[in-house]
């Protein structure tokens, strides 16, 4: 098997997501850091690799891939894992919620988690905020309402790529300091799989 690497600091949420991946999988890897405050992904070396100095990437055998999405489901579809299903239906709804964590529940935090997680002083903007607050909340609630009725996990009635980068948000949900409605579908998918031993190595102290 070709030798796989993860460019990347484990502090980044979508470096876990690729990592999480890889574990579920068996799959060994070197993880090459790079990251603020560590390498600067703009330095030549890594634009290289990616014109987007985002981290992660990976290298597997010479083959070159960036975002994290693309990364998951590559290594799932490669490695013939059931994260990441054959079915077209199936495949559909694990895509469906993978997109929607990275396009609808991600962006909205961000304000939010720089003020209040962070403790950016660029980000005190009060009504930034609170805005940036309200419409992650909208989120979480879209997210709450699904898992009520899903059950245990995310789609198919199974683990899958889906549950790894929802986990991780609602991780980042969690250790931002404000306060929450009550979520208990949401905190009940957590913390199962907070309860896993990549979800203890992914969500735990030092992992926001």
């Amino acid at each position: 098997m070709d030798d796989l690497t993860i460019l990347g600091r484990v502090t980044s949420i979508n470096v876990r997501k690729v990592m999480w991946t890889a574990d579920l999988i068996g799959l060994a890897y070197e993880n090459e850091i790079w990251g603020l405050p560590h390498r600067d992904p703009r330095e030549a070396e890594f634009l290289k690799l990616n014109p987007n100095a985002q981290v992660p990437v990976i290298v597997d055998g010479g083959f070159v891939l960036w975002e994290s999405g693309a990364i998951m489901r590559y290594l799932a579809e490669r490695h013939r894992s059931g994260l990441f299903p054959t079915d077209p239906r199936e495949r559909a709804r694990v895509d469906q919620w993978m997109t929607w964590q990275a396009t609808e529940l991600n962006p909205p935090w961000m304000y939010a988690v720089m003020a209040l997680l962070r403790r950016n002083p660029a980000y005190a903007d009060p009504e930034r905020i609170a805005d940036s607050l309200a419409r992650w909340t909208i989120g979480m609630r879209i997210l709450e309402g699904h898992l009520a009725q899903a059950g245990r996990f995310i789609a198919n009635d199974r683990m899958s790529l889906a549950d790894i980068a929802i986990a991780l948000s609602t991780h980042r949900w969690v250790s931002t300091p404000f306060d929450k409605p009550a979520l208990p579908a949401v905190m009940a998918h957590y913390e199962a799989l907070k309860g896993t031993a990549e979800g203890r190595k992914y969500m735990g102290e030092g992992t926001p």
